[in-house]
């Protein structure tokens, strides 16, 4: 009884969450576009204003000093409370969408965008467990860590130890235009010929249509956003130049668990046909990928941050050229690595469920080298996509090695 109040309680703030982005979104648009998007507009210009990018005058030491001690501490129990919470939130909406929606009459089927909606959130959830996973922040056992994040990840079609290892450069080598691993700015020499034909409002809804439907498995299939390699570049390929001679059974594993699920899926289809798998769990999984790009997207994609060449990168700055986004009650349904994303990156083997805390001890420390911005997740996606098509160095700049987003082709 207790969890099916939780759920519907959890079901009326996520719908009260939609109403008023949806209510806010009319406000805004019934005003032409003109109304700040926070509460005043001194707030919006400061999200916009461009972060030091000089090298900070404070050490990685003495950030971590600052944060608790016991926020770097991981507790199994309470890891898996996460895990246990999340997946009976699913089985409950799996059931309700499996057994009554059937019964509705036709113009009732429009409850499955809502089931998909909803699904896809909380399963988004468990992916982001699954990454934690993947940075050792589960737990103390890395043979644990690992063995969950191969079964959550491979069950909503991820290579878990082939993200693992890409995403681990990625953590590496973050705001650098050279070695990072994903969503890599271009410089204008780079911009394609068509951009021109795309940099318009029809344009850029073409292209995050694109992205977030099928940029996830282009990514991982192509390296489509990722770092240019000599030659093709695939998660799923042993072989292939992301992963080093080491880690190439590992890879094999990720694939077997891919191919576990795939043939799973292929007897789901075979038994309750094309339609219901694809209701049931191809339409969450859909929303699961493009909140996966969209989150990735807007941490890393900013008109106040900037991206470094070799000359001038080095680990503390690129860790610092990421932003914390508000979603809203998704920041919770999501387990908080929208809106914690900085600190992530300083400390990612620090579980999600203290990370809040170390946010708020950090932000004294850190300063204007802090970014947080406010704005709408829908809102600042659109915003994102029109200002930030490329990088340069600003004309005339010492610092060469300082790339900016521009928008101007």
């Amino acid at each position: 009884m207790l969890v099916i109040l939780a759920s519907i309680s959890y079901v009326n703030l996520m719908l009260c969450s939609l109403f008023q982005c949806f209510v806010s979104y009319l406000e805004t648009m019934g005003a032409g576009g003109r109304m700040s998007v926070s509460p005043s507009k001194k707030a919006k210009l400061e999200a916009l204003q461009r972060v030091p990018y000089s090298k900070p005058p404070f050490t990685l030491g003495q950030i971590k000093k600052a944060i608790p001690p016991h926020c770097f501490q991981r507790s199994v129990p309470r890891s898996f409370s996460y895990v246990v919470y999340d997946l009976t939130i699913a089985s409950i909406f799996y059931y309700i969408a499996t057994t009554y929606f059937h019964l509705f009459p036709s113009p009732f089927y429009l409850a499955w965008p809502l089931y998909w909606a909803l699904q896809g959130c909380v399963l988004t959830g468990v992916w982001v467990i699954a990454h934690e996973c993947g940075h050792h922040a589960f737990s103390d056992y890395q043979w644990l860590d690992d063995t969950l994040g191969l079964i959550l990840h491979s069950c909503l079609l991820v290579p878990y130890f082939s993200w693992k290892y890409s995403h681990r450069r990625h953590h590496s080598n973050t705001g650098s235009l050279e070695r990072d691993e994903v969503f890599v700015p271009k410089q204008k020499s780079g911009i394609k010929w068509f951009s021109n034909y795309l940099n318009n409002p029809l344009g850029r809804l073409i292209t995050l249509t694109i992205t977030l439907t099928l940029g996830w498995p282009l990514y991982l299939i192509f390296n489509v956003s990722g770092r240019p390699y000599d030659r093709f570049a695939c998660h799923y390929d042993p072989y292939g130049p992301i992963y080093s001679d080491r880690e190439r059974l590992q890879i094999y594993i990720s694939d077997a668990g891919i191919l576990a699920v795939c043939y799973g899926l292929y007897r789901l289809v075979a038994l309750k046909g094309l339609a219901w798998t694809s209701c049931v769990y191809g339409g969450p999984l859909l929303v699961v990928n493009g909140f996966l790009v969209l989150i990735t997207y807007l941490q890393h994609t900013h008109p106040s941050l900037p991206h470094y060449d070799s000359s001038e990168w080095d680990w503390l700055r690129g860790a610092l050229a990421t932003v914390d986004r508000d979603y809203g009650i998704l920041n919770k349904v999501f387990h908080n690595i929208t809106d914690t994303h900085v600190a992530h990156h300083l400390f990612s083997t620090m579980p999600h469920y203290h990370a809040m805390e170390a946010t708020k001890a950090i932000k004294p420390i850190l300063g204007e080298y802090y970014q947080f911005d406010g704005t709408p997740f829908y809102k600042a996606m659109w915003r994102e996509a029109k200002e930030c098509i490329y990088v340069e160095p600003d004309e005339g700049a010492q610092n060469k090695g300082v790339f900016w987003y521009r928008n101007r082709l």
